[in-house]
């Protein structure tokens, strides 16, 4: 059986390293691995690759920026090949970006079976990109592999149950043995916080935080003014609109480093106070991690975080300061996104609907 992994953006190359490590445990499956280009920094692509030991991609669209029609637009054009060239059992897409979205299309259109990893999730903001592409590719794709029960019932909910099966979230599965290897690393933090001390980790990229001048600055400001030391790690997107903006990321309470390698990020995730983030991802592995979350949005995917307070929304940013003052929760996390096996169980999905 051969399986083809289109990816292209940090959450994903996470998610990957779970799936191609489950995929080599197996003689009969060829895993080819697709790298679109959506991300193309190396501090937010290669270094994954390196980090987490996935094997290097097969092909490179080189994709790159743009409008989502035009990066979608580029990447179908260059994945019709790919696929003849390969001609795979299965294309095996994850999340929803931009490359989710062109792996499904261009798939389907070529009569190749799809199975959508990280399947059923809803934030129901149609204003998100994400939130297009994840419903377009569960009504397309064969197969929806689930990372939980919420996202099984939003599934059934759209008339997909029969195309569905919970494996439990991969995301998980190297979340939780990257922790373990690095319990007793030192958290790389920038200049002028104390790892021994209590500090936030930050992460801001979703272009409803960062595209309005207005909203980007007062999202600033409540962080400069945070009752603890901030760890802003700062994305590229972030980065470039606050430059447009004439916005300075670091000042107050904030200092400002570089998008961490995966491991690290972990590393300083489990040994933080709490985390102000809009990542989807980061949510859960804030969760996952024991460390209480602040999204600065209006929803979640992830709903299961929000049970016991271990995760806040936030959508006016004057809510930071107070919600990061918030008591820890007592309360025991539960296992929503699974045992750490899911990825063994997205292989083992594929293989039996391949005979």
């Amino acid at each position: 059986m051969k399986i083809l992994s289109v990816v292209g953006a940090r959450p994903q190359f996470v998610k990957l390293a779970a799936v191609a490590d489950a995929a080599a445990q197996y003689e009969d499956v060829e895993h080819v691995i697709v790298h679109t280009g959506q991300h193309y920094d190396a501090a937010m692509s290669d270094v994954f690759f390196a980090d987490l030991r996935i094997p290097a991609p097969d092909v490179n669209l080189g994709a790159g920026s743009g409008s989502h029609g035009r990066q979608t637009g580029a990447m179908l054009t260059a994945l019709d090949e790919v696929l003849e060239t390969h001609r795979p059992d299965w294309v095996l897409v994850y999340g929803d970006t931009n490359s989710t979205l062109a792996g499904t299309l261009a798939a389907v259109k070529m009569h190749v079976k799809v199975a959508h990893l990280e399947a059923g999730l809803r934030s129901f903001n149609r204003r998100m990109p994400e939130e297009h592409n994840r419903v377009l590719t569960d009504h397309a794709a064969d197969l929806l592999l689930a990372p939980t029960e919420v996202a099984r019932g939003h599934l059934a909910d759209e008339g997909l149950e029969t195309r569905t099966l919970v494996v439990g979230d991969v995301m998980t599965d190297v979340c939780l043995r990257v922790a373990d290897a690095v319990a007793d690393r030192t958290p790389m933090l920038p200049a002028g916080i104390d790892p021994a001390e209590d500090y936030a980790v930050a992460t801001i990229h979703r272009a409803d935080n960062t595209d309005d001048p207005e909203r980007l600055a007062a999202l600033l400001a409540s962080l400069q003014q945070a009752p603890l030391p901030v760890a802003l790690f700062a994305h590229p997107r972030l980065v470039a609109k606050a430059q447009e903006a004439g916005i300075t990321l670091e000042r107050g309470s904030v200092h400002v480093g570089d998008p961490l390698a995966y491991p690290d990020l972990v590393a300083a995730v489990r040994r933080s106070r709490a985390v102000v983030t809009d990542s989807g991802g980061l949510q859960k592995e804030a969760y996952l991690l024991g460390a209480p979350c602040v999204t600065v949005r209006t929803e979640t995917e992830w709903v299961e975080t929000l049970a016991d307070g271990w995760n806040q929304l936030v959508p006016d940013p004057s809510g930071i300061a107070a919600a990061l003052e918030r008591p820890r929760p007592i309360a025991r996390r539960s296992e929503h996104y699974g045992d750490g096996h899911a990825s063994e169980r997205v292989i083992d999905a594929l293989r039996e609907r391949s005979r």
